[in-house]
């Protein structure tokens, strides 16, 4: 099996590496479909990680449906173990700007402060309360910013998400928070999402991102099945060279 990178990144969370080497090894076939995966133990020996960021990283496979787990063990999807297709297959969203953003030279943090006048309203706060807040920039290998973004959860998002709501306790900052789960998170918590994006083009004397380059301003609104919001985001992005795509769920 392929190793996780040594030197990348240190802000990328250690079970997105692990997921990443057994990605590779199955993409390359070096595990084969409906072939057995070492156990946790093994894995966590091999990766030099412990067995919660094993789990973590096969959580992240089974639900890209590269691998499967039954009482027997995990398994290279494929034979036997391949899932069948649904008649529309959703693939599974990231936050806060997918899969290549996620996976980047990232720099994020998350903070509790008052959101601007007007989000106040929309995230079911009063004036002047603070709430959690997400910052996340996206390097390119040069450290030029390629995608900088920030997100305001809603007093039912804090309520709703416990973990989200463990950061109630601390109000401050936490260092390099991994919140790629957080759709996750929300359905786990019994929530069906409807996402909201519009895109814009920012007028070209404006300052942002990309050292120039083309950009795309997102604004990202997710709310329950309730109509509440739950995450109101910004996103400033290069445009060259940058894809985006557009997942829902319910």
């Amino acid at each position: 099996m392929t190793e996780p990178e040594p030197e990348q990144d240190a802000a990328v969370p250690l079970y997105l590496k692990v997921a990443a080497a057994l990605r590779g090894d199955l993409a390359e076939r070096r595990i084969a479909p409906g072939t057995r995966l070492p156990s946790e133990r093994s894995l966590a020996h091999r990766y030099h990680v412990n067995r919660q960021t094993v789990r973590s990283a096969l959580q992240l496979l089974r639900e890209e449906r590269l691998v499967v787990t039954d009482r027997r063990g995990t398994f290279a999807a494929g034979t036997e173990h391949e899932p069948r297709e649904p008649a529309l297959t959703i693939r599974r969203q990231l936050f806060p700007g997918g899969a290549d953003a996620a996976e980047a030279l990232v720099r994020s943090s998350l903070l509790w402060e008052a959101p601007p006048a007007g989000l106040v309203s929309r995230l079911g706060l009063v004036p002047g309360e603070p709430t959690l807040v997400h910052r996340h920039v996206v390097l390119s290998p040069g450290g030029t910013p390629m995608q900088r973004s920030v997100s305001w959860f809603s007093r039912a998002a804090l309520a709703e998400i416990p973990q989200l709501a463990k950061y109630r306790r601390t109000r401050g900052s936490s260092l390099q928070p991994d919140l790629r789960l957080l759709y996750h998170w929300m359905h786990q918590a019994g929530l069906r999402l409807t996402r909201r994006e519009s895109i814009a083009v920012p007028p070209a004397a404006t300052a942002g991102v990309g050292g120039g380059a083309p950009r795309l301003a997102v604004h990202r609104v997710v709310c329950d099945q309730h109509g509440h919001a739950l995450e109101i985001t910004d996103i400033d992005c290069a445009a060259q060279g940058v894809s985006w795509t557009y997942e829902f769920s319910g």
